[in-house]
């Protein structure tokens, strides 16, 4: 059960701890008084207010925590399409089918615990009052790889990578527009200047010729753009719904129904549009290692995600993702025996100089405390990364 952020004891008036006048003497009822716990939690505003400063947030250990965290995230990303890369290169192509393992696992571990923590019967109610919104959450996230996917079939990885920013505007409106997020002037500073850090990447990559995936008729190329805006405005979309659920709800049950839904979208999505490439693909040890390593660390991703919506946002949490193309390639050098370019080093200097500046002038809880939750974020859940734990439990982790 959530507490306020004061809890508060009644006691009656002259009740205060000292000794009787006399033990004769009537007890009187008086109006009672409320006397404050003295050991009751800080308030939300108080501990975000407790360090002054541009620097207030670099002085915190959050704030290291997001940084690293988003880099982890970025090194599952480029693991996961490396996966994906080996999986092509023996011949097996199912870019539906294999995403459903990955909610299966999550559906197995998460809904499992869910259902440890609420019971059979309280999970039932869940899905029977809440389902739809876990559903959108689902089908949005499903069809954002699912596009993604066909975009760079379709299209240049130039192009897709491109179109990719969309994601980021994507967040950033809706945040502003449903959220009442309001972003301070170092926040859109930070983002263009990692946006201009990844634009160094591509221009790398466009000289390199790592880019450049042969020729594509203009019919496949327009196509393929279009998937990749659609793929983008998923995403976008899903990660601000995301958000929003796990300040509100516990991290169990909101990636556990991501898994629950996502496995039955994406299976019946698998079913009907992979039956020919499942039937085509080549299965033999490799692909099944490679099939194995591809769920696992995706799955270690979704659970990662959630935390950083919580510590940060969803607007940091693509931007921290624009140096995916950086380890990509420092991973290329030994799998697929690629050079790292001279640009590839200063575009990742600019895009991690960005996630610094875009958190310069923020106060000690940075963006864990969210508008829309409420002063105290009285409205939110306290759990793992909240602004609301960090009040009830100052010396956490996180």
């Amino acid at each position: 059960m959530e507490k306020g952020p004061i809890e508060q004891s009644i006691m009656p008036a002259g009740a205060d701890g000292g000794e009787p006048s006399s033990t004769s003497s009537p007890i009187i009822h008086g109006t009672p008084n409320i006397i404050e716990d003295s050991a009751t939690p800080t308030a939300v505003e108080d501990v975000d207010e407790s360090k002054k400063g541009w620097t207030a947030y670099f002085r915190t250990r959050d704030f290291y925590i997001v940084l690293v965290l988003g880099q982890v995230l970025a090194i599952c990303l480029t693991a996961t399409n490396t996966f994906t890369t080996l999986l092509a290169a023996e011949g097996t192509s199912i870019p539906a089918f294999q995403t459903f393992f990955n909610y299966v696992l999550l559906n197995i571990g998460y809904t499992s615990f869910t259902w440890y923590r609420y019971g059979f019967r309280r999970w039932c109610r869940l899905i029977y009052k809440d389902g739809w919104r876990y559903f959108i959450l689902s089908f949005l996230d499903v069809e954002g790889n699912y596009f993604t996917v066909l975009a760079y079939q379709k299209t240049s990885i130039l192009s897709a990578q491109l179109i990719n920013f969309w994601a980021i505007v994507i967040v950033v409106a809706i945040s502003f527009l449903f959220l009442h997020v309001r972003y301070h002037v170092t926040q859109v500073a930070g983002i263009l200047v990692c946006i201009g850090g990844f634009g160094i990447l591509l221009a790398s990559d466009h000289i390199t010729g790592a880019s450049d995936t042969g020729p594509i008729s203009r019919g496949h190329q327009i196509k393929g753009d279009l998937f990749a805006l659609l793929g983008a405005t998923f995403y976008g979309c899903s990660n601000v719904v995301e958000e929003f659920l796990v300040s509100k709800r516990p991290l169990y049950e909101v990636v556990g129904q991501l898994g629950f839904w996502g496995m039955i979208i994406n299976g019946t999505q698998a079913g009907i549009f992979d039956r020919k490439s499942f039937r085509t693909a080549v299965w033999n040890g490799k692909v099944g290692g490679y099939l194995t390593g591809y769920t696992l660390i995706l799955a270690l991703f979704y659970s990662l995600a959630p935390l950083m919506f919580r510590l940060a946002s969803a607007a940091f949490f693509n931007i921290s993702l624009l140096t995916s193309n950086f380890w990509g390639v420092a991973i290329g050098v030994k799998v697929f025996g690629y050079s790292i370019h001279w640009m590839y080093p200063i575009a990742f200097v600019c895009i991690v100089g960005g996630l610094i500046v875009y958190f310069l002038g923020r106060r000690v809880l940075g963006e864990a405390r969210k508008p829309w939750l409420g002063k105290n974020q009285e409205e939110g859940v306290s759990g793992i990364g909240t602004a609301k734990r960090k009040a009830e439990k100052p010396g956490a982790i996180v």
